[in-house]
């Protein structure tokens, strides 16, 4: 029985790739610790909570609830995985701008995008692709998603039509 060794030139090739992807995965290593201590995406503070709006019924406040106030309001529950930075940026910045956006539990104050819940619920806008995998329990049923249709209308105020395209 004969062994056959790779050549020289295949088994130095070889190592310098090894090498190379070896001071790679320790360079993110370092940076994936390093970005640990940044801090934005850290301090997971809720402001108060000042006004809900009517709610046409509980059904309606239950379903909103549980599928939009993550972003959409100072009751934002944060999983472990927000204090992980890179993801705790993201969460950060979405929660940001969903509170910017429209905020549920700051109905005393002017809130410009009311009008567009039922829109951004039929045309699938809302909620996010990337939200759902992560929270099981804000995934509505077909019913559901009519149910919050409805109820916006009914204790948000008049509802835009669809956009023109």
């Amino acid at each position: 029985m004969k062994i056959i060794l790779p050549s020289t030139r295949v088994s130095y090739a070889w190592y310098i790739s090894m090498r190379i992807l070896m001071r790679i995965l320790k360079w993110a290593v370092v940076v994936a610790i390093l970005i640990q201590f940044v801090p934005y995406g850290h301090t997971h503070t809720n402001p108060p909570q000042t006004k809900e709006p009517p709610w046409d019924s509980p059904e309606t406040r239950e379903l909103i609830h549980r599928a939009c106030f993550d972003c959409h309001s100072n009751a934002t529950t944060f999983p472990w995985y927000s204090n992980v930075a890179p993801v705790s940026w993201l969460l950060q910045r979405d929660v940001n701008g969903g509170r910017s956006h429209l905020n549920f539990t700051e109905w005393d104050r002017p809130q410009k995008h009311a009008k567009d819940v039922a829109q951004e619920v039929k045309q699938g806008d809302m909620q996010p692709w990337y939200y759902l995998p992560m929270h099981l329990a804000a995934r509505l049923t077909a019913v559901e998603k009519q149910m919050v249709i409805d109820g916006a209308e009914k204790s948000l105020g008049p509802q835009a039509g669809p956009e023109k395209q």
